[in-house]
């Protein structure tokens, strides 16, 4: 029993983190295409309040629940799926991280240039070239561990 609940928690926390990903990224991206700074400022808002809430909290639960599982399952550690779906969530993150460090900066600019009726600064727009630069490859290696973790090819 104890690995069934794991198992749901593992699935659940992985929805949670995929689904706000896509959702804040979505959102981010085509409230900032519109150009209208003022809900540029209350969406991105949003986005970081999410991603504390619900992705922080996601990326805490998965590792837990996952190495557990393996342990409860008796996976061998070295098994490839679970060295590349490691391998796979790390470079996420590491995509994640700058995201979310660029995200509190494009929130605060928009804050500003909300407050004193004016256009968002060219550095905005650079982040979030590199926003979507680094959401693009997170997001495939996300779908990939996915993948890994229903397969579970040899």
């Amino acid at each position: 029993m104890d690995y069934l609940i794991v198992k749901w928690l593992h699935i659940l926390s992985s929805t949670f983190l995929f689904g706000t990903g896509i959702g804040s990224a979505f959102y981010m991206l085509f409230t900032s295409l519109s150009r209208d700074v003022r809900a540029i400022a209350v969406v991105s808002r949003h986005v970081v309040r999410a991603d504390w809430i619900f992705t922080t909290t996601t990326i805490i639960v998965q590792p837990l629940t996952g190495l557990y599982m393996i342990h409860l399952a008796a996976y061998p550690w070295t098994s490839a799926w679970i060295v590349w779906s490691v391998g796979l969530y790390f470079f996420a993150g590491a995509c994640w991280l700058p995201v979310v460090w660029m995200q509190l900066r494009m929130r605060d600019m928009a804050q500003l240039a909300a407050r004193d009726s004016t256009e968002l600064p060219a550095l905005y727009w650079r982040y979030l070239r590199w926003w979507v630069v680094l959401g693009i490859p997170a997001f495939f290696a996300l779908v990939i561990v996915f993948w890994l973790m229903v397969a579970k090819p040899a």
